[in-house]
């Protein structure tokens, strides 16, 4: 299948100019896109998961084409374009841009990259929880009490002291569900925090 990814982040913009540069794109290839996936209205920081996005790549096949505007559009933070491209790699599927003229495919670059992805992520992980135990404890040795307090539902000041940390975490491609887990607190909890911030 030949995938045209399409995101607008306001329904104001118009996706006409994206759509002619990836059919122009598909024509130089030789390809024909059969299906458009679009996002209209989604902020680029919102996770695949939560996107049309998401549903693309879960279908995804060996040999599939996923041609977009920009790498941009796939995401606004580096580590989730880069666990994009990583799945991407794994499945076996091609992705091309219009504007950057990026490709990734079978080939040797793709390759390196796809170890430089997973060495990176490693790394990062590694350093999130790390920077996460060492603010935690920090955290309780202030005296501040961590998750939800028992007897009644979440306050507004749960997360006093713990904004900096989540959005660290978030930024990093975290997810949203581990980020609640590390500050013991409910996703929704995190998402709310989060809309409020972003």
């Amino acid at each position: 299948m030949i995938y045209g990814y399409i995101r607008v982040s306001t329904d104001k913009q118009d996706c006409a100019n994206q759509k002619l540069g990836i059919e122009a794109k598909a024509a130089k290839l030789g390809f024909c896109i059969g299906k458009y996936i679009e996002d209209s209205g989604i902020s680029g920081v919102t996770e695949p998961e939560e996107r049309a996005l998401g549903g693309m790549l879960r279908r995804l096949r060996p040999g599939d084409v996923i041609i977009c505007s920009e790498l941009s559009r796939l995401g606004r933070k580096m580590f989730m374009i880069m666990r994009i491209l990583e799945h991407c790699i794994k499945i076996g599927a091609r992705l091309y841009t219009v504007k950057d003229g990026y490709e990734l495919g079978d080939n040797i670059q793709s390759k390196v990259l796809a170890f430089a992805f997973g060495l990176s992520a490693e790394i990062e992980r590694n350093l999130i929880a790390q920077r996460t135990k060492e603010a935690l404890s920090a955290l309780q040795m202030r005296g501040v009490k961590l998750g939800r307090p028992s007897g009644g539902r979440n306050p507004t000041h749960i997360l006093d002291g713990h904004e900096n940390l989540i959005l660290d975490m978030y930024a990093a491609g975290v997810s949203k569900r581990e980020i609640a887990r590390k500050i013991r607190v409910s996703p929704p909890t995190i998402t709310r925090f989060l809309v409020s911030k972003i």
